[in-house]
This record gives C-alpha cells, structure tokens and sequence, in this order.
C-alpha cells in the first residue's frame, strides 16, 4: 500500500476542532463535514487538497476530543496519509478504526517542508521526499493493522 502527493504542513498540538470544528457536527455525512477540514488553521486546504497528498505535522497530532469525525474528514478529503512525530492516543486508535493511514517519524516531520512531494510505502515505513531526495524510516505498522487500514477501516475488515 503507497501514496504519493504533495504535503500540507501543520505544527504541534492540531487538536481535533482544529480538524473539524465542532460548530459542524449537526450531519453525520462524511462528505459535508469534509468540506470543512482544516479550515480554522488552513482555509484553502480543501480546496487544494488532492487525492493521496499528505499532512505532516509535530508532536500531539489530533488531540483535543475523541471524536472520530477528525480522522474520517481528514480521509473523505482524499488525504494518503498523515506523518506526524506523534499523535494522540484517541486519535491513533481512531485513525486505524476509520482505515486512515498515519506514521510516526520524528525526522521525516522535522525536515518534510510544505508543498514537498513525498511518497509513503506503508508496509516498509519508507518515506521519501521527492523534492529533496532524502528518505525516512518509520514503523511500519504489523501486519493485522495494515489490513484494517487496507479495508478501510476495522468494520470493513471484520466483515470479511
């Protein structure tokens, strides 16, 4: 499983209102809270986004609630994939259960610049950056997981 695009770039601590502001969640449509991604940090990210770019961002990536809605939306925008040097817990275990591929790479989001073009093979953990033509190892997740995130997320692959 790869993904190849362009990257958007956010800081530490982009806590889950941030992603989706909570003044939204009067739908449960994926595709209408998807209009608003981002847009209290980043007003034009969906209207830039493309199918398989890449967010990348510091420390604490989705903290805040432990609403799903953020990373469903991040995931409905056509987003491949999310480097961070780490994510909150709820939004870790929720990215696995929406089928939201995320790594964590310490240096890979340190030196990763906006609009970069980087490519991600999750089931080695490489990543590399096109623009600079440097890679970066993170973990690759085990087996069982990259199958969910395969599925589409964990109902999709129970239903097998």
């Amino acid at each position: 499983m790869n993904t190849k695009g362009k990257v958007f770039k956010y800081p530490d601590n982009v806590d889950t209102d941030v992603i989706i502001p909570a003044r939204y969640l009067n739908t449960a449509d994926a595709n209408e809270l998807a209009k608003h991604c981002m847009e209290d940090i980043d007003t034009t990210f969906v209207e830039k986004v493309s199918k398989g770019d890449v967010m990348v961002a510091g420390w604490n990536f989705g903290c805040g609630s432990s609403r799903e809605h953020a990373p469903l939306v991040i995931k409905t925008c056509g987003t491949g994939c999310v480097i961070a040097k780490s994510f909150a817990r709820i939004f870790y275990r929720n990215a696995i259960n929406i089928g939201l591929p995320i790594l964590e790479c310490e240096e890979a989001a340190e030196e990763i610049n906006a609009n970069d073009e980087v490519s991600v093979d999750f089931d080695t953990g490489v990543i590399t950056n096109h623009t600079t033509g440097k890679t970066y190892k993170a973990q690759p997740f085990p087996e069982f997981i990259q199958n969910i995130i395969r599925k589409g997320g964990l109902l999709a692959s129970l239903k097998e």
